[in-house]
Formats: C-alpha cells, sequence, structure tokens
C-alpha cells in the first residue's frame, strides 16, 4: 500500500490503524497458545504454523511502518504510539564520531569560542560479526564576548530518531531477503549476542527501510526497461494466503537488462516484482512501457505484447534443450541423444562469440543457418515415426511450435542463444527452499521483490548486496529524486572497493 492509496478521511484511516492493531494482538495470543502447546507436544505441524504466525504479524508490522513512512505523522501521534527506548547496551564496544561546527570564531561578532559542553546521542551499528554502538558528540563552543553558541548540525539517520545505523538496517535485510531468515529468528540471534532486537522493532526497521528505497527501486526498473531487449522468467513462492493460516502461490517476476555478452558496457540490472498469481495481465502491466526484443519461455502470457508489434519474441534453446535431456536421463532415448548433440553445436558456436559485439556475432553464426536448417529437417523427419502421446513427440512439438522465436538470435547479433541470463537472476535469489515462507502477504511479496531488485543488481555489478545497501541507506535520505541515479550499483562501485580497502587495511 502506498501514499496514493491510503483514505484521506482521518476516521477511516483511524480505523484502519484500530483493526490492523486488533490483527495483531490476534496473532500474538494465538502464537502464544501454540508455543505453550509446543511444550507439551513436540509436533512439526504446530512448528510450521507458529513459524507462519509469526511471518504474518511480522509482515502486518512492516506494513505499518512503511505506511508510516510514506504518511505524515503529527508529533503527538508519535509520542503517543511510540513506547520508551530502551538504553543500548552497556558491554558493547564505542565509536565516538566528533561534529566539529566548522565555525573556527563566533558567526556573529568574530569572537573567540569556548567549550560550553556537548550533546551526545548513539546509534546502534553493526559491523561484520559484531555490534558496535557509534557515538555522534557534537561538541558546543560558546562565543567569551557575545554568548553566541555554534555547534555542529546533527548527523543525518536512516530513519528519522531511529537508533539504527546504515550497517545494522543493511544486515537485517540481507538476513530476511538473502538468507531467508525471519525476524523472529533474527531476534534470537541477536538475543544470544546480548542486545534485545524485538521483532516489531526490526519489523519497524523494514518497512521504513522498504519506504525508503523505494524511489531507488523505481529508478533501477526504468533502467531496466529502458533497454532494448530484456530477458524475463518468472517462479511460483508460497505466501500465507489472509484469513486461514494456508499458503496460496504467488509469482516472482524478474525482468533482466543485461548485453555484455552482445560486447555492450550498458551496466547490467534486475527488476523483480510480485504478483499473486500467473495471469497473463501483470507482465503486460509490468512491460506496458517497453519495446524491444523479450527473451523468455513460451508462457501464453506474453503473447498479448507479442500481437501489439512493439516487442519481439525471442525464445529459449535451454528450455527447449531441457526437455530432450529430461527424456535422455530417463530413458536413454538415442533419438534424444542426437537432438542434445545437435543443440550443443549451437552451443559451441555461441560460445566462441560470447563478448563479441553484434556485427561480430553476426560473423561468427555463420555456421548456424545451415545446422538449424538440417535440424528442423530432421525433427519433421523424426516426428513423423513417433507416437503423438509420446515424450519426445512432446518435446519435438514444443522445439517446432517455437521455431521462428528459437531461431531469431541467428540473425540478430543483440540476441542470446538461452534465457539463462533471467534464470541466473531467480536461482541468485535462492527461492524454493526446503519450508521456507516466501512472504506473509501480497504486500510483503511487493516488498522482497523491490530488496531482491537492489540486491540482484548489486550481484550483476559484481558488489556485496550487504556493502551496497549499508552505502545507499548511509546516504539516500539526504538524496533529492533528481539525484538518486547517483546511488545505481555502477555508480558506487570504485567508492565502496575503496572504502572496503580502508576497512581491511585498518
Amino acid at each position: 500500500m502506498n501514499s496514493a492509496s491510503l483514505p484521506r478521511d482521518t476516521t477511516t484511516l483511524q480505523a484502519m490503524v484500530v483493526a490492523q492493531q486488533a490483527e495483531i494482538e490476534h496473532l500474538k495470543l494465538i502464537i502464544a497458545k501454540l508455543r505453550r502447546m509446543q511444550f507439551g507436544q513436540r509436533s512439526e505441524k504446530i512448528n510450521e504454523m507458529v513459524g507462519q504466525l509469526e511471518l504474518a504479524l511480522e509482515e502486518l508490522e512492516t506494513g505499518k511502518a512503511e505506511r508510516a513512512g510514506i504518511t505524515e505523522i503529527t508529533p503527538e501521534e508519535e509520542a503517543s504510539g511510540k513506547p520508551v527506548r530502551k538504553p543500548l547496551p552497556d558491554h558493547l564496544p564505542r565509536d565516538t564520531v566528533v561534529h566539529a561546527p566548522e565555525q573556527t570564531c563566533c558567526p556573529d561578532c568574530g569572537g573567540h569560542l569556548k567549550p560550553l559542553g556537548e550533546d551526545v546521542s548513539e546509534v546502534l551499528d553493526y559491523v561484520p560479526a559484531s555490534f558496535r554502538v557509534i557515538r555522534h558528540v557534537r561538541p558546543k563552543l560558546a562565543c567569551g564576548r557575545c554568548d553566541t553558541i555554534v555547534q555542529a548540525p546533527a548527523a543525518s539517520r536512516p530513519i528519522a530518531r531511529g537508533m539504527a545505523g546504515s550497517g545494522l538496517l543493511a544486515h537485517v535485510l540481507v538476513a530476511k531477503y538473502c538468507d531467508h531468515l525471519p525476524l523472529y529468528r533474527q531476534s534470537g540471534i541477536y538475543a544470544r549476542e546480548g542486545v534485545d532486537l524485538e521483532r516489531s522493532t526490526l519489523a519497524d526497521w523494514v518497512g521504513q527501510c522498504s519506504a525508503l528505497l523505494r524511489p531507488l527501486v523505481e529508478r533501477l526498473r526504468h533502467h531496466v526497461l529502458g533497454g532494448e531487449k530484456l530477458h524475463a522468467d518468472d517462479t511460483p513462492v508460497p505466501v500465507l494466503a489472509p484469513g486461514d493460516g494456508k499458503t496460496k502461490t504467488g509469482r516472482l517476476w524478474t525482468y533482466v537488462r543485461d548485453d555484455r555478452p552482445a560486447g555492450n558496457d550498458t551496466p547490467p540490472a534486475v527488476w523483480f516484482a510480485y504478483s499473486p498469481n500467473r495471469k497473463g495481465e501483470h507482465p503486460q502491466t509490468h512491460l506496458k512501457s517497453f519495446k524491444g526484443i523479450l527473451q523468455a519461455d513460451a508462457f501464453a502470457g506474453f503473447d498479448a505484447l507479442y500481437a501489439q508489434g512493439d516487442i519481439l519474441e525471442a525464445a529459449c534453446w535451454a528450455h527447449a534443450r531441457r526437455k530432450f535431456f529430461e527424456i535422455h536421463q530417463a530413458q536413454g532415448s538415442p533419438i534424444a541423444a542426437e537432438a542434445l548433440r545437435r543443440i550443443a553445436a549451437l552451443y559451441a558456436i555461441e560460445g566462441a562469440v560470447r563478448g563479441k559485439p553484434p556485427d561480430s556475432r553476426l560473423k561468427g553464426r555463420e555456421q548456424v543457418k545451415r545446422i538449424l536448417d538440417e535440424f528442423h529437417g530432421w525433427l519433421l523427419d523424426t516426428r513423423r515415426q513417433l507416437s503423438k502421446k509420446s515424450g519426445l513427440a512432446d518435446a519435438i512439438g514444443y522445439t517446432l511450435n517455437h521455431w521462428q522465436a528459437l531461431i531469431r538470435y541467428a540473425s540478430d547479433g543483440r540476441i542470446e542463444i538461452d534465457n539463462n541470463a533471467a534464470e541466473r537472476a531467480l536461482r541468485a535469489v535462492a527461492l524454493g527452499r526446503k519450508n521456507f515462507l516466501f512472504a506473509g502477504s501480497d504486500a510483503g511479496g511487493d516488498r522482497a521483490a523491490a530488496i531482491y531488485s537492489l540486491v540482484g543488481s548489486a550481484k550483476l555489478n559484481g558488489l556485496d548486496p550487504e556493502a551496497y545497501l549499508r552505502f545507499v541507506i548511509e546516504r539516500i535520505a539526504d538524496y533529492r529524486i533528481s539525484e538518486l541515479d547517483d546511488l545505481l550499483p555502477w555508480h558506487v562501485t570504485e567508492h565502496i572497493a575503496k572504502t572496503a580497502q580502508l576497512a581491511a587495511a585498518a
């Protein structure tokens, strides 16, 4: 939910908050009951239910924080709704950063400045494998002649008045979205280190970070869809269904811009989008502004885009090959083996031209047309000899039905032989692990897709995702919308590398 979709009526907003708070309390009661049952009966089903409910509660609290990040909150509302913050643990090491005023003399009269005291605030931050408390000290200097007080402005924080530093926030995001550690598990891990961070606190941070990062994700989307060629794919993801505690199947869509194999130095990037189902309307909405070449599988939901004429279809030989490979693995079929041999010849040529510019790739593919023509004739002849109900007939039928899209790469040096760029992007987020619930709600799916976009694009540009998110979160609050492109991964690679070198040398 964004600010545009929120009701403007105060009474309605209050009713939404009350209803959401009631749902949070209801889930807490259920979780508490199930935990009591755990001690009396060790049940995998109960453990699974607890995990799902914990995630549902996590999503509610995160969504609440995300809306707070995009909705104006009055000081009175903030004061009444926030609990008293616990002091940061004394046992943690402290780093002190002194923010001295720029002035060396009184800005009003030119008199000498003398110490008057200082304001001290503390931020809980995280460096790899350890917590640290960063002390921000702002000395006060007073003019001995006219009593003017000079002090450096307070350091900007990712979350206004929040105690979490950029390193800790980045660590929480990466742990949740890359390492698949739900927030309640992270809370338990931090407790073992002597730091009491409630799940609700972590959820608040995730929600506010999500709201903070959304404009940058939008800039990333513009970059990805601004290319002339895209790779697209999708994967099913389990999502907690509202109301009944069961799971439903959502979809995570990936769109990759990566022209490096065609000798293009445009920075690669990936944009993820979530949908509650696999209806064709979703990719049609995602790609409504795109014009160019779309390399994807044979999903019928893309057909409407191809029919409009602005998007040209390029198919994936890896998909076609996989069908023959599975048959050969299961049956040892000589026909499947022959198909694999012919496809291997195509890939051998492709390996020799990868990384070259389009014109050079086309020249290197001169033999491809002959191999494809012979392959096409062989497929037609072979299909006539097979039962229509056989697996081989199905594999050959798939290849022939999508033949024009499969061979398009042979006449366009920009196009790849397969859609592996999109498949790699999906594998990079390591979805589908046993007993892993992707999201606790559709809103949580949208949130995950946004973070995956930043994480995946960082990886494509050779950056450590946590280092990149730390860099961005530390600075984005002070950036104007018009300057956000400066925080895209390929613009900060050198700076992050230098920071890492300095840290290693320290």
